[in-house]
């Protein structure tokens, strides 16, 4: 190495110097572009997106709670189609927060939308596959009419007959009262 000091408060005024020089605006008189920022690594969702996303995922997760407590029967029938379409609403629901949270890369919300889009499904087969012929128990997709209930008398009276009871009395027939008359 040498043994010359060098003089950095100079050399550092060079530098300067020519950067100045190429900011500079040419003779042409335009200036020149500035330099463009490195662009982030994904784009960066506006609240707006992430507060949607989060609502997909909570209406989701609210539906598949829903259909755990769902209060009418669905053994068949109309009330069975109602309960399938609340099935389908919510794999519907949970396929949106799963289709927001993928775009917006919100990895907790992505998972719970796909617990929810497998839970509807799981609800939706334990209906179906039983009415299809695919599981060990039948069942039907429309409810058996009731009969008619008997009438007696006139063919234009609307008296039903007495109705004779299904079982056999637990009471001995010494104690049973004894039946009015007409």
């Amino acid at each position: 190495m040498s043994d010359q000091r060098r003089d950095w408060d100079r050399e550092l005024a060079d530098i300067d110097r020519l950067v100045a020089k190429q900011t500079r605006a040419p003779a042409g008189g335009t200036a020149p572009a500035p330099a463009a920022r490195p662009a982030p690594l994904g784009p960066v969702p506006a609240r707006r997106h992430v507060a949607l996303t989060w609502f997909w995922v909570a209406l989701a997760l609210a539906l598949s709670l829903a259909l755990v407590i769902w209060p009418y029967q669905r053994a068949c029938g109309l009330q069975l189609f109602f309960y399938l379409g609340a099935v389908g609403v919510t794999g519907l629901a949970g396929l949106l927060g799963a289709l927001a949270s993928w775009s917006h890369r919100r990895g907790f919300a992505h998972v719970l939308s796909l617990l929810v889009i497998l839970w509807s499904g799981v609800v939706g087969l334990r209906e179906a596959l039983p009415r299809v012929g695919y599981a060990k128990a039948s069942r039907t997709w429309m409810c058996e009419a009731a009969p008619a209930p008997a009438t007696s008398g006139t063919p234009g009276s609307a008296v039903p007959a007495p109705s004779a009871p299904a079982q056999p009395s637990a009471t001995p027939p010494s104690q049973r009262p004894a039946a009015p008359t007409p």
